[in-house]
C-alpha cells in the first residue's frame, strides 16, 4: 500500500526489532490515517523538492515494539504521526540540508536534529506532524557528560 508517490506502508512500518522478536508491528485505522498525513505533509514535499530517493529509518511503532527499544510513553512514532528521515542513506543531500528544508518550509509538530557531529551534520531527523495543532517545536537532541540524552531549542 502506497501512503504517497514515493513511500509504501512497508517503508514506514519495517522493522527488524519487531521480526526479531515477533512483534507485529501493524498499525490501527487511525494510524494508518496520521501515517497518510505525515507522508503527505512532510515526506513527500521533501522528495519532491531534493528530487532523491529518502530513507525512513523509523516510523510507526507499535506499542509493544517501542516499550522494547525504549521509546518514550508519549512517542509520536506510536501515534503515526513521525517518522525518522536519513538523506544521507542514499547520498546526494545531507540531513542538515533535510532539515533547514523542513525548518523553512513546512507545517510540522515537532523537528529534532539529532545528535550533529562537530561540523552540524546529523545523525537523522526527527519530524513529527498532526492533523490538528502543529506546534513548530525546533529542537537538537544530543549526549549529556552521562551520556544521557537531551534537547535543546534551535
Amino acid at each position: 500500500m502506497k501512503l504517497t508517490e514515493n513511500l509504501s506502508l512497508a517503508e514506514v512500518t519495517k522493522s527488524v526489532t519487531a521480526l526479531r522478536n515477533g512483534i507485529a508491528n501493524t498499525p490501527t485505522v487511525t494510524h494508518l490515517i496520521n501515517l497518510k498525513e505525515v507522508a503527505k505533509n512532510i515526506f513527500q514535499p521533501c522528495r519532491e523538492h531534493f528530487g532523491m530517493p529518502l530513507a525512513v529509518t523509523s516510523g510507526y511503532r507499535s506499542e509493544v515494539l517501542n516499550d522494547l527499544i525504549g521509546g518514550s510513553k508519549r512517542s509520536q512514532h506510536s501515534k503515526g504521526e513521525a517518522l525518522d528521515l536519513d538523506a544521507q542513506v542514499y547520498g546526494g543531500f545531507t540531513n542538515r540540508e533535510l532539515f533547514l528544508y523542513i525548518k523553512d518550509h513546512l507545517v510540522f509538530d515537532q523537528l529534532i536534529g539529532e545528535f550533529p557531529d562537530n561540523v552540524g551534520e546529523f545523525a537523522w531527523v526527527h519530524v513529527s506532524y498532526k492533523a490538528d495543532g502543529n506546534r513548530g517545536e525546533v529542537l537538537i537532541a544530543y549526549k549529556d557528560d552521562n551520556n544521557r540524552t537531551k534537547y535543546a531549542k534551535w
